[in-house]
């Protein structure tokens, strides 16, 4: 399995043709305790880059943005109980859907690990 970043700090992980989609720890960490996940449709079509979920916090409301193009095939509804998991485990149990990728070319253009901690570093 591999794991890949946008600049717009979410992180997926793709096995079999399906990706896991979350916030990344540093994106958590900016937003503070989340209060609220909206999840996407389970069975709705995504386009890369568009927003699909929104995470509400203390803070702010911030959209979540897919990184790959495709069908959402689980969304993980202990997130409606537990939105603070997104804190506590952001890039584990807080997974926000998992969508089956429609052109594995689009991780591509996503960062690895040690890009995306280069990118954090200089924010």
């Amino acid at each position: 399995m591999s794991r890949h970043f946008t600049q717009d700090h979410e992180w997926i992980e793709v096995a079999d043709g399906v990706g896991t989609v979350g916030i990344t720890d540093y994106a958590q960490g900016q937003l503070g305790d989340i209060t609220f996940v909206e999840l996407p449709e389970l069975g709705s079509t995504v386009s890369k880059g568009g927003s699909v979920s929104v995470v509400d916090s203390v803070k702010a409301a911030s959209d979540v943005y897919t990184p790959v193009s495709g069908e959402v095939v689980a969304v993980n509804d202990a997130l409606s109980d537990a939105p603070e998991t997104v804190n506590s485990d952001a890039e584990a149990g807080g997974w926000l859907f998992k969508v089956k990728l429609s052109d594995p070319g689009d991780l591509d253009a996503l960062m690895d690990e040690a890009a995306y901690a280069a990118y954090v570093a200089g924010l």
